[in-house]
C-alpha cells in the first residue's frame, strides 16, 4: 500500500471517529438542553404536607380525594372539603403557609392548585373504574405523592401546555407509571388485565 493510500485510510478512521464523538456530544448536548428550554415552573400557591394529613385521616388519600356518585373523580378537595377538619379562626400552625391557607378558607375561596397529573381534555378517566373497581392503589399511578412532605414545583411543557408528569421525566419519554402517564402505559395496562383496548374506552 501506499504511503497516499495510509495516510487516506487513517484520515477517514479519524473522520468517523470525529463523528461519533461529535453524535454521542451532540446528543449528550441536546438530552441535557432540550427539557431546560421546553420546560418551564410554576409555583403553587400553597405548600401542603401530604404525609402528615396521610396520618391525621382515616381513610387513606380517599379521605380527601372522593369519587363522585357518578363513579368519576372530584380530583383536588373542595375548600369546603378542607373546611371539615380546618377553621379560619383557628390556625392550625404560625406559618405564612398557614396564614395563606386560611385567606382562601375565609374567603371560601377555591385553592389554584396546579395538577400534575392533569389529561388532556379529550382523556377520560374514570378513577372508580380503576381504584373501586379494579382495587389499584393510588400509588400505583401517582407514585409516592402522598408520602410527600412539600409540593416539588409543577413543570410544564412551554408549547401544550401540559404536565412533565404526562410525558414522564426521562429524556426520550420512557419508563411507565408513576413516572408518567401516557396512552401507551394505559394501552399495555389495558392489554395486561383484558380490558378492551378500544378508542372510545378511554377518549368521548
Amino acid at each position: 500500500m501506499s504511503s497516499h493510500q495510509q495516510g487516506k485510510k487513517q484520515r477517514s478512521r479519524a473522520d468517523w471517529i470525529l463523528l461519533f464523538v461529535g453524535l454521542v456530544v451532540g446528543s449528550a448536548f441536546g438530552f441535557w438542553l432540550t427539557p431546560t428550554i421546553l420546560y418551564a415552573e410554576k409555583a403553587q400557591p400553597l405548600q401542603f404536607n401530604h404525609k402528615l394529613h396521610l396520618e391525621q385521616v382515616s381513610d387513606s388519600c380517599k379521605s380527601c380525594h372522593t369519587l363522585r356518585e357518578d363513579g368519576s373523580f372530584s380530583g383536588i378537595p373542595s375548600i369546603q372539603s378542607c373546611m371539615e377538619c380546618h377553621e379560619a379562626d383557628s390556625p392550625m400552625g404560625d406559618g405564612a403557609n398557614e396564614a395563606a391557607f386560611l385567606k382562601y378558607l375565609k374567603a371560601n375561596q377555591p385553592i389554584p392548585w396546579l395538577v400534575y397529573s392533569r389529561q388532556p381534555d379529550c382523556v377520560f378517566f374514570s378513577h372508580a373504574a380503576h381504584t373501586a373497581n379494579a382495587g389499584f392503589e393510588c400509588a400505583r399511578c401517582h407514585g409516592d405523592h402522598g408520602q410527600t412532605t412539600k409540593l416539588r414545583p409543577y413543570e410544564y411543557n412551554r408549547i401544550t401546555g401540559y404536565s412533565r408528569d404526562i410525558w414522564g421525566k426521562g429524556p426520550i419519554g420512557l419508563s411507565g407509571p408513576p413516572h408518567r402517564m401516557k396512552m401507551d402505559d394505559c394501552a399495555k395496562c389495558h392489554s395486561e388485565n383484558g380490558v378492551n383496548r378500544a378508542c372510545f374506552v378511554c377518549h368521548k
